[in-house]
């Protein structure tokens, strides 16, 4: 079957691990991987027998921007500002792995539609804006949430020089996202990172404040929301099932935990095995519009 062209541009764990998730993407073909240095990663790449450069998005676009269609971004905000300026003229639809937020959030189990395969890039929100954005929507759709809270703890070794540096983002990141796309009428969200050895696999609490306390709807409307994003991150289940806090009061409560598929990262890393896996389901869903594949 014929498959899309794609590459990453920044080969690190992020990129390592996707470019293993590519391999065995039905719709996707792993055509280039571009650094700026001779890395691992570029080696990894070569040894996949995928053409690999130190060259930058400068490389990829002169030598593929005919050929490959989708780009995933695994560099840093910084370094996405300055690649945007390069791919949107090229017209490659591009998948934002970083802080920058230059595209549109997107959340798979949300908001992931025709026009959002439509825009120049999206934005891949946090990787607690993935585990819990999809169950204030369901919950909102439901019981009208007017006011969300998560606490997302993560294993202390998950987190990168780019999460320890970006955590006011991160946390403005994932509000923002609870709001805009979740629905929340206000948010908040809080990370920890949790030094425990063994290391602990992602665990997302989620709190919210409802008009309409339904727990039927709303136990309904989390386990079709759960059994979506199992779709495409089979790590994700409960580690709490939705309860009503207080019979007295109005908050709902569930936990979300997410166990990584140990492509390339560890198993217990399912903070970044979410943000990618959703980044593929995006990537496959642009490349069966490309192919016109229902």
């Amino acid at each position: 079957m014929e498959k899309v062209k794609v590459g990453i541009i920044g080969p690190g764990n992020i990129g390592q691990d996707l470019m293993i998730k590519i391999s065995r993407n039905p719709f996707l073909e792993l055509t280039c991987v571009v650094g700026i240095v001779e890395s691992p990663g570029i080696k990894r790449a070569r040894d996949m027998g995928v053409d690999a450069s130190p060259d930058g998005v400068d490389y990829l676009i002169q030598h593929y921007k005919d050929d490959i269609r989708i780009v995933f971004d695994a560099t840093s905000a910084k370094g996405h500002i300055e690649n945007a300026k390069r791919l949107r003229p090229a017209g490659i639809f591009t998948l934002d792995l970083t802080p920058a937020a230059l595209g549109p959030f997107c959340v798979p189990a949300v908001n992931l539609n025709d026009d959002m395969l439509k825009q120049p890039e999206v934005n891949m929100v946090t990787c607690a804006g993935q585990a819990t954005t999809p169950m204030v929507a369901a919950i909102n759709r439901v019981a009208d949430v007017y006011y969300a809270e998560t606490v997302s703890s993560l294993a202390s070794l998950s987190a990168g020089p780019g999460t320890r540096a970006n955590i006011d983002e991160f946390t403005q990141t994932t509000r923002t996202a609870l709001e805009k796309i979740g629905g929340a009428d206000c948010a908040r969200a809080l990370i920890i990172l949790n030094p425990a050895e063994p290391s602990i696999f992602m665990s997302n609490t989620i709190y919210c404040r409802v008009r309409n306390k339904d727990m039927d709807a709303i136990t309904k409307a989390c386990d079709d929301c759960l059994r979506t994003m199992q779709s495409y991150v089979p790590g994700c289940r409960y580690k709490m099932r939705p309860i009503l806090k207080d019979p007295e009061d109005d908050i709902v409560m569930l936990i979300v935990e997410v166990e990584g598929q140990g492509d390339y990262l560890p198993m217990y890393a399912g903070n970044l095995d979410i943000i990618n896996a959703a980044a593929i389901r995006i990537a496959e869903n642009k490349a069966k519009e490309i192919l016109g594949v229902a």
